[in-house]
């Protein structure tokens, strides 16, 4: 796959509030590590960094209502530049209630690569909607995370048989679906 200096990356809800023990055991504790490496190699290579950010609009039990100002503030590590691009949404999808989809229009991008939390919830919400308007996103299988659910019945589904579903149900119907490794090898060339 050859990516062209237009293709931007997305890192979606990478935020403080994933800190809280209430959200549980997670899976693929490197998540971050592989994000921060996708960030620098976008940027030296000056293609463009997108970050998404979840406030909510309700307080309710929302780890990430407007006001937990520290809650909903970026990971340490994610410091955005001048050229990278923040929105911020108040639903799962990316794409709801913002400009993303009119940008990266604007870019005329061949591919969107997709990471940050969780799996199963807005990474995948924004992917499947990514993949419908003809993005051709690829998500980054480790460079994404998410936590142990309750199911209806009681039981408990762990964070990294969500997360192997979230990759088995999207792969090659709404996106590629490739590691952080594979995509700094193979698919970093310009067209």
């Amino acid at each position: 796959m050859i990516f062209t200096k237009n293709d931007p990356l997305i890192v979606i809800d990478v935020q403080k509030a994933f800190f809280h023990p209430a959200w549980g055991k997670r899976n693929n504790p490197d998540a971050e590590k592989n994000i921060e490496k996708l960030i620098g190699q976008w940027r030296n290579m000056g293609r463009p960094v997108i970050f998404v950010q979840h406030i909510s609009k309700k307080n309710g039990d929302s780890f990430f209502y407007v006001e937990n100002k520290e809650a909903v503030e970026f990971m340490e590590f994610i410091q955005p530049q001048k050229d990278d691009i923040v929105i911020t949404k108040s639903v799962n999808s990316a794409f709801i209630g913002t400009d993303l989809h009119q940008i990266l229009m604007d870019m005329k991008s061949e591919h969107i690569v997709i990471t940050g939390l969780t799996t199963n919830h807005c990474v995948e919400t924004t992917t499947r909607m990514a993949g419908n308007y003809g993005f051709n996103p690829v998500l980054v299988s480790d460079a994404t995370a998410t936590f142990d659910r309750k199911g209806i019945n009681g039981e408990i589904f762990p964070g990294e048989l969500i997360h192997a579903m979230t990759m088995a149900n999207l792969n090659e119907e709404f996106a590629v679906i490739m590691d952080t490794e594979s995509l700094l090898n193979e698919g970093i060339l310009v067209k």
